[in-house]
């Protein structure tokens, strides 16, 4: 048996459609789109909701959203517990080194938590329990 002689059975494959190609194609002038309306056209706009109220002009819009504002990064007192021995400085260097804090910038120690060890530490801004949990504790603060 040849494999160039095989062929498929009578109507298995069809012509493929090709439209726009004059009257005698037989899908010529409007291209089998019909006459007018939408979808006779060739583009509709990704965003169009039909004629409705589009959803960006439906929601309000209130205030806006400075690009300058620095958001402090947070730490809490029981998360500097991680360092193990007394009389560490505990530094923005330190935090970023430990991971408790992820980039550079203004960071705040808030007083959530016990502090277990006397730590000196230095940050840009410190909450008054926060500043009183680390002075209980033996441990000095020291603003940048």
């Amino acid at each position: 048996m040849n494999a160039s002689l095989l062929t498929p059975p009578p109507g298995a494959t069809h012509r493929r459609k090709i439209v726009g190609r004059g009257p005698s194609s037989g899908h010529g002038k409007t291209s089998t789109r019909g006459h007018k309306g939408q979808k006779a056209r060739s583009k509709v706009a990704l965003w169009f909701e039909g004629g409705q109220m589009p959803l960006t002009r439906r929601v309000p819009k209130r205030g806006f959203t400075s690009v300058l504002k620095q958001r402090n990064q947070i730490v809490n007192v029981k998360d500097l517990n991680i360092f193990q021995k007394d009389d560490v400085i505990v530094n923005p260097e330190l935090l970023i080194k430990t991971g408790l804090v992820k980039k550079k910038g203004k960071i705040k120690i808030l007083g959530k938590g016990k502090l277990n060890l006397a730590l000196e530490v230095k940050a840009h801004q410190f909450s008054k329990e926060a500043e009183r949990k680390i002075r209980e504790a033996g441990g000095k603060i020291e603003v940048i």
